[in-house]
């Protein structure tokens, strides 16, 4: 096993993390596990190529029936501390530790501490948000409850996808998601669980129950070589994924004794149609930002259906997070507007039955806790049922009816470029007009861009044509936008870079899966994060020339 050098001024992190006996642990882990996720991410890209080949659309598995028509089975009821969680904080790079220490004084049910869509995943926040969490476990952090009474924390490693370049295990890249779940419960795990405040996991980007089944297979082990009981591990798994939406049921099956319920991601669910169908004409995704919310069939189909399936069988169902941000004048008109967006839309959540949900802004706990006293009875409304519901596969794969805005290709431009330079400077999220952007929406955005150029699709309001050109003309207007708000030279480069890089994303014949792995891959990232080509950090524009 190979470790990069620690990354400067994270020395002793680097030494408290990286001991004789978490390597041993890291290396059984990953020797053991390793090949299955190099299959897992094969099984996935032959279930894509007979998709396109055959032309046919997912269904329920008639393999698995026997699962679904059952009504006996049940998950193991979860801890008491994940019983009610109606209010969790998302998005929370866990590296951000001002953030980090601001969550944990809450009175959030629940922190979703993300290696995954709002972390970018340099060895520096890797190594940093790890040490963090381990410092609040062991109560090291100043001014913060026990783990006991703190938010409980629901520890979020990267997806399949995703390699940890600095670290080699038998002549390859570490799985990123292995290499994050392993510190964490190698240096974690007993305490949470004696503490009855954890293990507890999110687990991203799962698209079949066989994914899910390689997850209890590593918490089995994990529990083992740790000895932890059986069950001990808890996960929700996110539902972001067409494909994962038809198997819900049997991920449940596979999780039985370690699930935490299902949660539904909007923005990355959205972009799994691109990713899978966006080459079929009738799969076309009309502007997020005017025609795609939880009120669209397909989307309300998939919420109802995860609520059903949940309760079902005795699991706890949460939603997406709140993006936007309340302006800090309370009194304001633009307080008011967006508390009640908000509101509007946690509340279908609620009505649908949802356990709980999550928000960015600290400021939104309060009252969305408040909204659930108002709507719901107890800890959670695993009561209901809902045998209302009757979703088929025809519900779950109908496209909403709309076009496309220039506001909504402008809107979509903007926010890839700008999540690549966040990403370029070591951030996982950024604010763009009043709400926080991360991979889930720089993956929607950029995958609807790609599709309107594939289709050639026109614009509602002149009929122009969405080709290369138009996109290469926007995009140089955004940067002549954006670029006086570069207050250093590196910054204005990266935007740049950032713009070269979305421009390559989108205008690319075949559809890069993930973003993220792009970007993870890309020799620029790589070379960004390297302590030797730090330049121009200082060197600051002229004023005259901004």
């Amino acid at each position: 096993m190979e470790v990069l050098a620690p990354p400067s001024g994270l020395e002793a992190e680097y030494a408290a993390l990286f001991t004789t006996q978490s390597l041993h642990f890291l290396h059984e882990l990953i020797s053991t596990f390793g090949d299955q996720v190099d299959q897992i991410l094969l099984r996935r890209a032959s279930r894509k190529a007979n998709l396109d080949l055959s032309g046919e659309l997912p269904d329920f598995l008639k393999s698995s029936a026997h699962i679904r028509t059952d009504p006996a089975w049940k998950v193991l009821p979860v801890s008491q501390r994940l019983q009610r969680r109606h209010v969790d904080i998302g998005d929370l790079a866990p590296c951000d530790t001002e953030r980090f220490i601001k969550a944990l004084q809450s009175t959030a049910q629940g922190i979703q501490v993300d290696f995954d869509d709002g972390n970018c995943p340099t060895f520096y926040n890797q190594i940093k948000g790890i040490s963090n969490v381990i410092k609040a476990v062991d109560n090291l952090i100043p001014n913060v409850p026990l783990i006991s009474e703190s938010p409980v924390l629901m520890l979020r490693p990267r997806a399949w996808n995703m390699v940890e370049h600095n670290m080699m295990v038998e002549g390859k890249e570490a799985p990123g998601p292995l290499f994050d779940f392993g510190l964490l419960m190698f240096h974690c795990g007993k305490t949470l669980f004696e503490h009855q405040s954890g293990p507890f996991f999110y687990l991203s980007k799962v698209e079949s129950f066989l994914e899910a089944r390689l997850w209890n297979k590593i918490f089995v082990w994990t529990q083992q070589k740790l000895g932890l009981p059986l069950g001990s591990i808890k996960a929700t798994v996110l539902i972001e994924n067409v494909l994962a939406a038809f198997e819900m049921e049997e991920i449940l099956y596979e999780l039985r004794e370690h699930s935490a319920g299902l949660n539904c991601g909007i923005w990355d669910y959205a972009a799994s149609f691109v990713n899978k169908f966006g080459h079929r004409k009738a799969f076309l995704l009309p502007d997020r930002s005017k025609y795609v919310n939880m009120e669209k069939r397909f989307l309300q189909s998939y919420m109802d259906l995860l609520v059903q399936t949940c309760h079902r069988r005795g699991a706890l169902a949460t939603g997406g997070m709140a993006a936007l941000l309340l302006p800090q004048d309370v009194h304001g008109d633009s307080y008011m507007k967006v508390l009640d967006t908000v509101t509007r839309l946690k509340l279908l959540e609620i009505n649908a039955g949802m356990d709980g949900f999550m928000v960015y802004d600290l400021n939104l706990i309060e009252p969305m806790q408040e909204l659930f006293r108002l709507h719901t009875v107890g800890e959670n409304q695993l009561c209901r049922l809902r045998e209302d519901v009757s979703v088929t596969p025809h519900d779950l794969l109908s496209m909403p009816v709309g076009g496309v805005t220039l506001y909504g290709l402008k809107h979509n431009i903007a926010v890839g470029i700008q999540f690549i330079k966040a990403w370029l400077s070591g951030k996982g999220h950024f604010f763009y007009r009043g709400q926080v952007e991360d991979s889930a929406t720089a993956e929607i955005s950029r995958s609807q861009v790609w599709q309107w150029i594939r289709h050639r699709t026109r614009l509602e309001e002149n009929n122009t044509v969405v080709n290369r050109q138009l996109v290469k003309d926007l995009t140089e207007e955004l940067l002549v936008e954006l670029g006086p708000l570069c207050l250093s030279i590196s910054a204005k480069r990266k935007l740049h870079t950032a713009a070269d890089m979305f421009l390559e994303v989108v205008l690319k014949r075949h559809f890069p899966e993930f973003i993220t792995s792009y970007l993870n891959q890309d020799h620029t990232f790589l070379s960004s994060q390297d302590p030797r080509r730090v330049e121009d950090q200082e060197q600051l524009i002229p004023q005259s020339k901004l």
